[in-house]
Order: C-alpha cells, then sequence, then structure tokens
C-alpha cells in the first residue's frame, strides 16, 4: 500500500508540480534578490521590441532568474514603461525591478567614444577608433585597406583623408565597417555641404588636408590655400616639407633631406612632382575645405613660420622677402636654444619655399 501510494504521489507530482505548489505555498523562486551579482553585463534595447522580447534578452543574457520575473512585473506596471533603443550595462543576477529600474532611465545608455582631431593621420585615426571602442586595430584596418566598400573613390592611393574629424559616439557591439562607413558618410556628408561634386572630392581633400598639415590656424588656413593656389595657377612647385614627410612616413617631423626632396618616386614630394601630392596627408576639417574653396585674396607664393610660439607666419610675394622671413625664424630657434638649453622641434612645416 505504502509502494502504490508512493507511486500515486510520485505521478502527481510529476504531472501537476505547478498546482500542487501553488495549493500547499511551495512556489520555486523565479527571481533574484537585490542589484546584481557585480559581474558586468551589456544589453541592448531594439527599436521595436515589446515587453515580452525584453524580457527573453534579460534571461538568455543571465541578468533575470526567469523569463516570468519580468514579464509578469511588467504586466503588473499600473503603466506601461517606455524603453528607450540601446545598450545598457547592467549585472548579473539581478531582481526583476532592478533591471527594470535600469532600463526605464536613458541616462544608462552606455556608449563608446573618440575624438579624431583634424589633421590626424590614418594610422593614428584608426588607434584612436580601436582605443576608444575595443574595437581591434587589425580589423579597423583591414576595413580601411578595402576602403572602395566605404564609398572612397577607387582613384584614391588610401582611405587617408576621407574620415572626418570629429568627436563620435557609438554602441558597444559597433563593427569596425559600422564605425568606418560612418566616418566616411560624416566626410561627405561635409563635402556635399559645401558644393563639392563627387568626382572632385579627391582633389579637394587632397588639397584641404595639405592647406589643414600647414596651418596653425584658420585665419591662416585660407590665406595658405592661396599661396598654393597661385602657384598651380603659375605651375610653380608647391615645395610642402610636411607632404615629402608623409610619403617618407617621418612624420613625427618635418625636417627633409636634400635626398629627399629630390627623391622623384615619393608621390607625395612636391619639391620633385609638380601639383598636388597624389593623394591627402592628413583628415581635414570643414575650416581647411572651405579656406581651398574660398582662398583669401592676394598675390603671396610664399609663406614661413615665424614665430613657434605665437603662430605667426607670414606671407611674402617674393624670394629675397621669404628669405628675410626664413631668417626670423632662424633667429627665433637661436634664441629659443638659449633660452631653454635645447633646439626647437619643429613638427609642422608652416612654409612654402
Amino acid at each position: 500500500l505504502l509502494l502504490v501510494a508512493a507511486g500515486g504521489a510520485a505521478a502527481v507530482w510529476v504531472n501537476f508540480e505547478d498546482q500542487v505548489r501553488e495549493v500547499f505555498g511551495w512556489e520555486l523562486q523565479n527571481d533574484y534578490v537585490g542589484s546584481g551579482n557585480g559581474e558586468p553585463i551589456t544589453v541592448t534595447v531594439v527599436s521595436g521590441q515589446i515587453g515580452s522580447d525584453i524580457a527573453t534578452t534579460l534571461y538568455d543574457a543571465g541578468v533575470t532568474m526567469s523569463y516570468d520575473a519580468f514579464y509578469d512585473l511588467l504586466v503588473a506596471q499600473p503603466t506601461q514603461p517606455s524603453f528607450m533603443p540601446g545598450t545598457y550595462q547592467l549585472q548579473g543576477e539581478m531582481s526583476a525591478q532592478s533591471a527594470l529600474d535600469v532600463l526605464v532611465d536613458p541616462t544608462n545608455i552606455v556608449t563608446s567614444s573618440f575624438v579624431v582631431p583634424e589633421g590626424t593621420i590614418l594610422p593614428a585615426l584608426l588607434q584612436r577608433v580601436s582605443d576608444g571602442t575595443g574595437i581591434p586595430l587589425a580589423d579597423l584596418q583591414a576595413v580601411a585597406a578595402d576602403y572602395t566598400s566605404l564609398g572612397i573613390p577607387a582613384d584614391a592611393p588610401s582611405a587617408e583623408g576621407f574620415f572626418f574629424p570629429a568627436t563620435y559616439e557609438f554602441e558597444p557591439g559597433a563593427t569596425a565597417q559600422q564605425v568606418l562607413q560612418t566616418m566616411a558618410d560624416r566626410m561627405t556628408q561635409s563635402l556635399d555641404a559645401a558644393g563639392v561634386a563627387p568626382a572632385d572630392r579627391l582633389r579637394v581633400l587632397t588639397f584641404a588636408a595639405l592647406v589643414q598639415k600647414e596651418s596653425g590656424s584658420v585665419d591662416d588656413m585660407y590665406k595658405i590655400a592661396r599661396v598654393f593656389q597661385n602657384r598651380l595657377d603659375t605651375g610653380e612647385l608647391l615645395r610642402s616639407d610636411a607632404s615629402i614627410a608623409y610619403g617618407t612616413g617621418h612624420v613625427d617631423s618635418i625636417n627633409t633631406t636634400t635626398e629627399e626632396q629630390e627623391d622623384t618616386t615619393n608621390l607625395y614630394n612636391t619639391y620633385a612632382r609638380p601639383g598636388l601630392p597624389v593623394g591627402p596627408i592628413s583628415a581635414p576639417g570643414d575650416d581647411a575645405i572651405d579656406a581651398v574653396l574660398h582662398p583669401a585674396v592676394g598675390a603671396w607664393l610664399f609663406f614661413c613660420l615665424v614665430n613657434p610660439e605665437t603662430g605667426e607666419t607670414k606671407f611674402t610675394n617674393t624670394y629675397p622677402e621669404h628669405q628675410e622671413a626664413v631668417a626670423e625664424l632662424a633667429a627665433w630657434a637661436k634664441a629659443y636654444e638659449e633660452r631653454t638649453g635645447s633646439p626647437y622641434n619643429f613638427n609642422g612645416s608652416r612654409g612654402s619655399n
């Protein structure tokens, strides 16, 4: 009889466990207590998701103990909460209420951010993106190498100059392709707003990148753009040390040797090759683009930084005048070395010979 009774009880338990628990008040716990165990877990809420979708996401991610804990809590709310799409930072083993409190507050949306200053060259730009987003540098380099997939012209020598310098924010999980596409689209947006035709994008960005790298202020950009435009118009060589340095890879300094200045195999050598370099040498911003499209009025053919501390640059029409400016810079550098005990490191060209 005992065996029969035990067997019957077991059968009832197997087939009606939930009902038996409910009758006797033996319900299993389906919710954690507290705000989590400290294990960080990111959860993404996608536009269009409803409460059941989010309940499933939280359970699958290990945030809540069960689907029912969160879904039943939502159903019990007098006013159904709305969820802002985005990625939220939660923890493992959170109570349903704690998870809900996080998800209804849009200030809890987490983002990855980074800043790309104007004039940044491509390797440094990709490193900044990697540091800010956690995307492996190798992944970014691979996408940048396949730059035509981003809408960058096939006749560009690389992706250099086609990623707009700005502050960016991305949700965690963004891919290398998505991030770089956004940055390339942002540059296209600036070019379109400036009235640059698609066929002229490479030329304008090449010119603007040179102006960006050579300028110490926004005001100077428009004058430097005029110097280079006057040289282009008259067939003069641009003679930018910054462009030569980019082509040699020695971008930490603009001091170039006579051999480097005579190297015609360097496609960025504006001492030996006429016209603009083969492509951009940095990431230009809106001001540099505008300076190229609307250069200052003047007959200058030379410019020279004469005081690196103040940024003063002199613009001249003749070579003898330019030599006077060069001598002024040399005098400043000598005084600087006497004052500090070390030579001044010229890390930007700021001159056209």
